[in-house]
This record gives structure tokens, C-alpha cells and sequence, in this order.
């Protein structure tokens, strides 16, 4: 996977009880349509939304989203693609990081 090139998501990928899982990070400035842009490029990838959690702090939209993809229709690369076009055309700023680096940075 090329992280250099994902500017829109995080996706940290865990395997736990059989389900292959990532979590998606969408950080940006608030605006019409962010959830259904995003909701729509999972769903077309056959990604399931196990859980969702976000904020707006003043003009500032956050979310994080833990998704299963053990039956997404798509390869890895072909979603960070479609999730990177996906920030760009909404001007988000993102990062990507594996979960166990997640984890170890937010020990310290």
C-alpha cells in the first residue's frame, strides 16, 4: 500500500475475530455532503460501517469510522484511490496510519 500518496483517509487495518477491519480518519473544514461522499465510495466498494463517531468543532469537521472490509469488492490500493479522490474534491486534509503505530503513539 502507498501511503505517500493518500491525502483524505486513515486506514488502520486489524484482523480481530475473523473480520478484516480499518479505520477511516476524515479531517477538514465542515460542508455539505462529507458523510454521503464517504458512505457512498464504502458502499460501492461493499465496505460495511461497523461504527461511526464525529464532531464539529466550530468550522471543523472530524470523523472516524471502523469499517469492515473482509468482503470489499476492490482492492486495498483501488479504495485508498477512490477515498483520496474522493478528500481532494472535498478539500480535506488527512493522514494514514497503521492501527498498532495509532496505538503506540497515543501511549506515550
Amino acid at each position: 500500500m502507498n501511503f505517500k500518496n493518500l491525502r483524505a483517509f486513515e486506514l488502520a487495518f486489524l484482523y480481530e475475530g475473523g473480520f478484516m477491519k480499518a479505520i477511516v480518519t476524515i479531517i477538514g473544514e465542515d460542508k455539505v455532503g462529507i458523510i454521503a461522499r464517504t458512505s457512498s465510495v464504502l458502499s460501492e466498494a461493499n465496505v460495511n460501517i461497523l461504527d461511526i463517531n464525529q464532531t464539529v468543532m466550530r468550522e471543523y469537521f472530524t470523523m472516524i469510522m471502523l469499517v469492515d472490509i473482509q468482503k470489499m469488492n476492490v482492492s486495498i490500493d483501488k479504495l485508498n484511490e477512490q477515498l483520496n479522490e474522493a478528500g481532494k474534491d472535498l478539500g480535506l486534509s488527512i493522514r494514514v496510519q497503521r492501527e498498532d503505530i495509532f496505538k503506540k503513539m497515543h501511549e506515550i
